[in-house]
């Protein structure tokens, strides 16, 4: 069976629009009798495209004793053939076959998410032993080994530092926008990057027990427990052929005639039942593409009509994960707001961390004025930079830095950057000379629509939810302006997991929005993941069913509104679908339609159920 199965699989999508394309031809040859010819130019269709039905017609009562589609199907194939009528048997298979296909054309792709995490895995780490360095496979380390990280290295097992002052990128755990300042005594995560000072560490987590090897196994965990949406025909499939084998053996008890009962298998078959799923879901695909949505999953619009929660992942998501400055103040009267912005931006022009990129853009952009040359440039790791500007030393960074040249900060200025970090801010101070100027506060940028999209989806019933690896002000201060009231913070990958997966035992379907590598076991986790793709990580694109290709989050709430209306398409062409063959069954029992008549008005029943779907692609709410 297994050589059979793949037999069937070879050739894909490919090899089913091949094999359409010729059936459909030799169809219309056969039933305008184009060619003469001693047979039926139909048994082409019937090889190619009944064949394979009936085989997995088999399987599947084989190896399962499922009972889907494809069994009546292949019944009403074979009495057709058996009777003589080869265009019906022809016409039915070449139907369930385009539905098939077009069922294949919107499934899950194959993807690389879990092999792209393991590539994040470092592979080595520099073990000092007696002062001398050794690089030794990361498979190697043991807990209380002594390890050195250089600038730009990964960390390769969770440990804490010992010695040394840095700034670490954890973005791929917690997806915070900037780097954490570390110093001696602070944890530092496995696949998190150093970015400027080497530090002295000692492993604490190793290999099967480290940050990222935990992600890993979040992900794989949260994609086998997915369950995925079976196929209306395929779930009525058992009720459906009892029906229609009992239907057309009382049929031809009571009138001795095999070709009404054989007519009665062949208007049984649900050729537009099966095609009323796939074709609404793929019009609905095709108009989510023109609003800037690519479908990875071909049931995640099925799935998101039935969300009622939205869990929204704070930076890159609802905002635009780039710092800026949002407040000057000077603590000098001879000091202006513009002359300390200034001397902040010419100090930090040659640096490399992200902070002082942000405050050298943002000078240029509010200020319109070329930025100061600074002379001099240090970094001092994990603490703020010194240079000289218009001839005088200036320093930017935390109180740490500027007590090492004897300048204190009173009361009062610590108060006012206290406040800042209470609004989600991260502060840096500047000093001139010997005296402390001023602070900067920095935060990240909202996106314009985000408020306007929340209440579009409140409209809708549907309950946002902010779930974030920043800390608790940050993002408070981010939820109070886009009106969203429930909000964890302070979130690792297992936490947004848990949180979802806390939902789901309480029957609530959740949708997760996120952008990050620490957002993929949630996007993977949730009933429906949409990952920012122009912004986002190929981890989370690759995890999510749903990806926003642009990042304009204002469409979110046309997505939900429009699967909400796939869904009512697809119970339309449902209803018309079941009354078509009711009425056709009726007339089959009495003798008015025939095997070809029956046939026909399959097609006629399925032009109009892809008809009805086609008014989904230009839909807007």
């Amino acid at each position: 069976m297994e050589k059979l199965e793949k037999l069937l699989d070879w050739g894909g999508s490919k090899k089913k629009i091949v094999f359409l394309g010729i059936s459909g031809l030799f169809l219309l040859i056969s039933l305008f009798d184009l060619i003469p010819m001693s047979f039926d130019w139909a048994w082409v269709a019937i090889v190619l495209c009944g064949t394979p039905i009936i085989l997995e017609a088999v399987i599947g009562l084989v190896t399962e004793f499922d009972i889907k589609a494809d069994v009546l199907v292949s019944i009403a194939l074979i009495a057709s053939i058996i009777i003589g009528e080869h265009f019906a048997a022809g016409e039915v298979a070449f139907i369930m076959q385009l539905g098939a296909l077009l069922e294949d054309l919107t499934v899950e792709k194959a993807r690389a998410g879990i092999e792209k995490l393991v590539h994040l895995t470092p592979r080595t780490g520099r073990r000092v032993i007696l002062n001398k360095e050794e690089i030794i496979p990361a498979e190697h380390i043991r807990v209380g080994d002594i390890l050195r990280v250089l600038p730009g290295e990964t960390i390769p097992v969770d440990g804490v530092i010992l010695s040394g002052q840095t700034s670490i990128n954890q973005a791929v755990m917690t997806g915070e926008s900037l780097p954490v300042d570390k110093g001696q005594g602070d944890e530092v995560l496995s696949g998190s990057v150093n970015q400027f000072g080497s530090f002295d560490m000692e492993a604490v987590k190793i290999e099967e027990d480290s940050s990222i090897q935990r992600m890993i196994r979040l992900v794989q965990s949260a994609d086998a427990s997915k369950a995925k949406i079976v196929g209306i025909a395929d779930r009525w499939a058992t009720w459906i052929v009892v029906t229609a084998v009992l239907s057309a053996a009382l049929t031809w008890f009571v009138t001795g005639e095999i070709l009404r009962a054989v007519t009665i298998l062949v208007v049984f078959c649900p050729c537009a039942l099966v095609l009323a799923t796939p074709t609404a879901i793929m019009a609905a695909i095709g108009n989510a593409t023109r609003h800037g949505f690519l479908v990875r999953e071909g049931d995640a619009l099925e799935r998101l009509a039935a969300v009622k929660k939205v869990t929204f992942d704070k930076t890159g998501t609802l905002t635009y994960g780039t710092p800026g400055v949002y407040k000057v103040s000077s603590f000098l009267k001879e000091f202006s707001q513009e002359m300390v912005f200034e001397m902040a931006a010419g100090a930090e022009l040659r640096s490399e961390h992200p902070l002082g990129k942000a405050i050298v853009l943002s000078y240029r952009y509010t200020i319109h004025k070329e930025v100061p040359d600074g002379e001099g440039f240090q970094m001092v790791p994990g603490r703020g930079v010194i240079a000289t500007v218009k001839g005088t030393v200036v320093m930017v960074g935390s109180p740490e830095l500027l007590f090492t040249k004897d300048i204190i900060l009173t009361p009062k200025q610590m108060e006012e950057a206290e406040f800042s970090r209470k609004e989600g801010c991260t502060v840096v101070y500047v000093s001139v000379g010997e005296r402390a100027v001023g602070l900067l506060a920095l935060s990240d940028t909202l996106r314009k629509e985000v408020g306007e999209m929340i209440l579009e989806l409140k409209k809708t019933l549907i309950t946002p939810v902010l779930l974030t690896g920043d800390h608790k002000n940050a993002a408070r201060q981010i939820a109070d302006q886009v009106h969203i009231n429930e909000v964890y913070a302070d979130c690792l990958p297992e936490d947004k997991m848990g949180f979802i997966e806390a939902c789901q035992q309480k029957k609530e379907y959740v949708c997760m929005i996120g952008d990050g590598v620490n957002d993929a076991p949630a996007l993977k986790q949730a009933y429906v993941g949409i990952a920012m793709g122009g912004i986002g990580s190929d981890i989370a694109v690759e995890a999510a069913d749903i990806t926003l290709v642009n990042d304009e989050i204002k469409e979110i709430p046309h997505l939900f509104k429009l699967s909400k209306k796939m869904m009512g398409t697809i119970k339309n062409n449902l209803a018309f679908s079941l009354t078509l063959n009711f009425i056709a069954i009726v007339l089959a029992m009495t003798g008015i339609l025939n095997p070809v008549l029956g046939a026909l008005v399959h097609n006629a029943g399925s032009f109009l159920v892809i008809i009805n779907s086609a008014f989904l692609l230009k839909w807007r709410s």
